[in-house]
């Protein structure tokens, strides 16, 4: 019989999921999510969900996900609130005054850990943290701004400018930050995605040694993820595509590339490196003073990963700056995106 390739979760021993553009837009789910996470459990993998939003705890993010046909537990979830607001309680006494600039789920967390949340700035208030919610408004915004321009630790949860939802791409916690840098002059800690932390946390928790991280943004999943020293996979059904991904810093550059978790437990063969060339199956690339000449079907799926492979041993410290050409020397885009 023929030898039948691996596939991505064959390799893996644990998978870490983003939420928002990865399995879920908003209340809609993104079509495989469901299928994917249900055949890792299945094949017995541990599953972690690692989110930067800070608008859910832990067991309203589970309730969310089973709200759209995704079995979940709030001990599988990761959150930036829960880091950020550990993070504070490593240093402050317990009962300290922390002002929320964020949703009840922030403040819950905050108490969670000890310390007191509190909605308005006082000469007791010790720390500012910043979470994405989608009732903030400018009074609380001034009221962080007075704090942090006191001299306050800020910690915000996460900056990713945008968050994905059902109509679009909606201001994220990033764009909110970004006020209160721009009134204060400040510049806060970050808890969440791109520190490693978060995913270091999902991958101890799991046992994993192998875990794959999987999201669909460059700065936050991706680059979290090679800073956690761990394998990453871009799906492209949220923010970033594959002209990003090639052209990213090596901390940016994904592992894999997918159009989106249906690939997940197909055969998955790996590109062979020999010095300037790479072969993946029917596909080829081929490194020639920067530029990477393809060859085979250049819209195949698997020339991603030629690509890929070629830019690890050939730009490992950064980013590529060269072109694609089809073997006729003609300038190419393959992907979906």
């Amino acid at each position: 019989m023929p030898l039948v390739d691996p596939s991505l979760l064959d390799l893996h021993d644990a998978l870490l999921f983003d939420l928002d553009g990865t399995l879920m837009h908003g209340s809609r789910p993104i079509p495989h999510g469901a299928e994917a996470v249900a055949a890792a459990r299945t094949a017995g993998r541990p599953v972690a969900f690692a989110t930067n939003n800070a608008s859910r705890t832990p067991e309203q993010a589970a309730e969310h996900l089973r709200g759209i046909g995704i079995p979940a537990e709030a001990a599988e979830f990761v959150t930036s609130p829960q880091v950020a607001t550990r993070l504070l309680a490593q240093d402050l006494e317990p009962g300290a005054k922390v002002l929320v600039v964020g949703g009840p789920s922030l403040a819950e967390q905050v108490r969670a850990d000890g310390l007191e949340p509190v909605e308005a700035d006082a000469e007791d208030v010790v720390a500012v943290v910043q979470g994405w919610s989608p009732d903030l408004g400018w009074r609380r915004l001034a009221e962080g701004a007075y704090a942090i321009r006191r001299g306050v630790r800020w910690m915000a949860t996460n900056v990713d400018a945008t968050l994905p939802t059902e109509q679009g791409l909606a201001p994220g916690n990033g764009s909110m930050v970004a006020a209160l840098r721009h009134a204060t002059g400040a510049v806060p800690e970050v808890a969440g995605k791109p520190e490693p932390g978060m995913f270091e946390v999902a991958a101890a928790r799991s046992g994993a040694r192998h875990a794959l991280v999987i999201g669909d943004r460059l700065d936050t999943d991706i680059e979290g993820g090679v800073r956690a020293g761990l394998a990453t996979l871009l799906v492209l059904t949220g923010v970033d595509g594959v002209e990003n991904a090639l052209r990213a810093e090596p901390v940016r550059r994904p592992t894999y590339i997918t159009p989106d978790l249906e690939q997940l437990t197909a055969p998955f063969p790996l590109p062979v490196v020999d010095r300037d060339r790479v072969r993946c199956g029917p596909v080829g690339a081929t490194w020639r003073d920067g530029d990477i000449t393809l060859t085979g079907e250049v819209q195949d799926p698997r020339v991603l990963r030629a690509v890929l492979a070629l830019l690890r041993t050939h730009s490992p410290d950064a980013a590529w700056t060269g072109r694609l050409l089809d073997a006729d020397g003609a300038e190419v885009r393959p992907g979906s995106r």
